[in-house]
């Protein structure tokens, strides 16, 4: 029976080798700290984090992310080790990006398991506000017995203050080592979904209708596509709660808006349409996926969500495979161990037995655990061949038909695929890589990279040609998905090396302008954009997004950037790190293609900037991670069939409603 702790309450453990499970509900790093018998820590390597994840008897995850695993095997602690503190720590805010504080998250729940899923106790860390940092439980030692205790201190000074406050000499500098740590695994992941629906958790059956205006609010983090605006400000809509009767005899209130007379619980607008309903299944088959199945107030929404909810099932169902195959070969080697360990038993028949009914109990736990991943997966694939040939031309691939129907668009849709992921264990499946609009970040096409996976060699020639071919791609797609007028294109191509990758761009007219040339042309188009984002910045600090110059184009801006560092010196650099910090916000976007060893001689000034980027690759590569439970995806880019012209076609429909816009 698992103890539900609160903060102080211990309770004693069983079993030596455990799983501390963690749910934060939003990316936080994980680490956990050795100390003494006063609760000193002796030292840097008394600590297992992102930047360091093993140590004796620790292991921790690599990354920041809403759920962890933390494996621990008591037994293999020192006898100078007498508590083991798990610690979770909001990652470093960038550019105001994040929660600073856990006051503004949900509570972090904690919980100790055996290797076989079975749970120990649990904790809710519950009452935290200002605090960054927090050492949620410890386990320690207590006259020859282990015990673990809810703790709950948090520390509003971050780690530096929780490192100090255990006796850590290197406090600071280990605190910087694990934000610098969990910056670079935050560079790796995927952009985390939107939070969970009021509905909870997704359906797999016919989902529940969707909430209407008289019914309660939409689901949160789920809005309907709504064009940005640059004053911070919804498009329509009252903007936040207004008096309904108010009893005032003035028609406006106190802020000088208008009174809403609107009755609170008439409808104003017709619900959205049901959902569609699952055919019924065969008796002891399990139900029939279609597409569509989860909530949201549109189809696009629900396939949004349904997508995600599919990533979100394999990563869990993996991750259990994972972690059943864990306990299984630690099993077997504690077996395999106690056996050798008895002299009796090293040799003749009785040691053969001991260990060949080790070998077949680990072979029967993964088989079983293999036999539950396969179930799963063959629901995902049933699933998956549903919904891809339903999703939009935005969340569709290259060869989707879809695409011979193409019509620029009205709305901006609420993401765009930027490829595919896939796991080892499931290879039969592949999930659409969704990124929301618009992006908040820019794109980084890695041209370094020389081999694939499959063990083909790829030279650098020919890694730049793939890579400028997929920063196209990723361009015509943007472009294809925005309404006519709502997104420009710019490029910057100092050497002209890009010139017949950028054929299907430049050929069509979807530019803004011939690619920028030379060092010349380097320095016009940034300071340009530059200027675009100062001007942008200065009319919402003025309170006045409205006063932008007569015939601003106010569309997102692309700027594709190839052959970096060539034809850059220091102020274009300087430039082109303040527009990846700065652009998004104001609708500045950057993709760049480039080769990070290749801009190595401006040292580290340029680590940010890659960080701030999200790495694509031209060729398949496991570089990204899941915001869940962290696993190591392989990235498929998206391929274009081969000689179709489904990429010209599309760009020119773009370039004909341009053209007619423009009249």
């Amino acid at each position: 029976m698992t103890a539900e702790l609160v903060r102080g309450q211990n309770h004693p453990l069983s079993q030596a080798r455990l799983e501390i499970r963690i749910s934060a509900g939003t990316p936080v790093a994980a680490a956990a700290a050795l100390s003494d018998e006063n609760g000193r820590i002796h030292g840097t390597e008394w600590v297992a984090h992102p930047g360091a994840p093993v140590q004796p008897g620790l292991e921790v995850s690599r990354q920041a992310a809403a759920d962890h695993r933390l494996a621990v095997d008591l037994d293999a602690m020192t006898e100078a080790v007498h508590r083991v503190s798990v610690l979770l720590a909001l990652p470093a805010p960038d550019g105001g990006a994040g929660p600073a504080r856990f006051g503004a998250v949900a509570a972090p729940f904690v919980a100790v398991t055996g290797l076989d899923g079975t749970e120990v106790a649990s904790y809710t860390i519950t009452g935290l506000d200002l605090e960054s940092a927090v050492v949620a439980l410890e386990l320690y030692r207590r006259q020859g017995a282990w015990k673990v205790r809810a703790v709950g201190q948090g520390y509003a000074g971050g780690l530096a203050e929780l490192f100090a406050d255990q006796g850590l000499a290197e406090a600071a500098q280990l605190a910087s080592g694990i934000d610098e740590a969990v910056a670079r695994g935050l560079a790796r992941s995927v952009q985390a979904p939107p939070p969970r629906t009021s509905e909870g958790d997704r359906s797999r059956q016919a989902a529940a209708p969707a909430v209407g205006p008289d019914q309660g609010a939409a689901p949160q983090g789920a809005p309907g596509p709504v064009p940005p605006s640059y004053g911070g400000q919804p498009s329509g809509g009252q903007g936040g709660p207004q008096p309904a009767y108010g009893g005032a005899t003035d028609p406006h209130t106190a802020s000088g808006g208008p009174v809403n007379y609107s009755h609170p619980g008439r409808q104003t607008s017709a619900p959205p349409p049901p959902p569609p309903t699952a055919p019924p299944a065969q008796p002891g088959q399990p139900a029939r996926p279609v597409a569509g199945d989860a909530t949201g107030w549109s189809m696009e929404e629900r396939l949004y969500n349904q997508v995600w909810g599919m990533f979100e099932d394999l990563a869990r169902t993996t991750a259990a495979y994972r972690s059943a195959a864990d306990f299984a070969e630690s099993r077997m080697d504690k077996e395999l161990e106690q056996a050798l360990s008895d002299p009796r038993s090293r040799i003749g028949g009785q040691g053969d037995a001991a260990r060949e009914a080790a070998r077949a109990r680990y072979s029967q736990l993964v088989d079983q655990a293999r036999a539950s991943l396969d179930r799963d997966v063959a629901q995902l694939v049933a699933e998956a061949e549903v919904v891809e040939p339903a999703l939009p031309p935005a969340f569709a691939r290259w060869d989707n038909p879809c695409w011979h129907a193409y019509r620029v668009p009205m709305e901006i849709p609420m993401a765009l695929r930027l490829g595919d992921l896939r796991l080892p264990e499931a290879e039969a499946i592949r999930i659409p890589m969704l990124l929301r609009l618009p992006l908040e970040r820019g794109l980084w096409i890695d041209s370094g990279r020389t081999g694939s996976l499959d063990g083909s060699f790829t030279d650098s020639h020919d890694m730049r040609r793939l890579a400028m071919d997929t920063a196209v791609a990723h361009a015509a797609r943007l472009l294809a998905v925005y309404p006519a007028g709502e997104f420009t294109v710019h490029v910057v191509d100092p050497a002209g090396s890009g010139a017949r990758a950028l054929a299907p761009l430049t050929q069509t007219g979807v530019l803004a302008g011939p690619p920028a040339q030379g060092a010349a042309g380097v320095t016009e188009v940034l300071a340009r954009l530059t200027q675009r984002v100062d001007l942008v910045q200065m009319a919402l600090r003025g309170g006045a997004p409205d006063a932008l110059p007569p015939g601003f184009d106010t569309s997102q801006q692309l700027l594709i950037v190839n052959d970096f560092p060539h034809g850059f010196d220091d102020r274009a650099v300087n430039q082109l790190r303040y527009l990846v910090d700065e652009g998004p916000s104001v609708g500045v976007h950057l993709m760049m293609v480039a080769d990070r060893e290749e801009s190595a001689g401006y040292g580290p000034l340029l680590d940010p900037l890659w960080r701030a980027l999200l790495r694509l690759t031209p060729v398949p590569d496991d570089h990204l991670a899941d915001p869940w439970v962290g696993h190591a995806w392989t990235y498929e880019p998206p391929a274009v069939p081969h000689g179709s012209e489904v990429l010209r076609q599309v760009l020119t429909k773009v370039a004909e409603a341009r053209r007619t816009w423009n009249r």
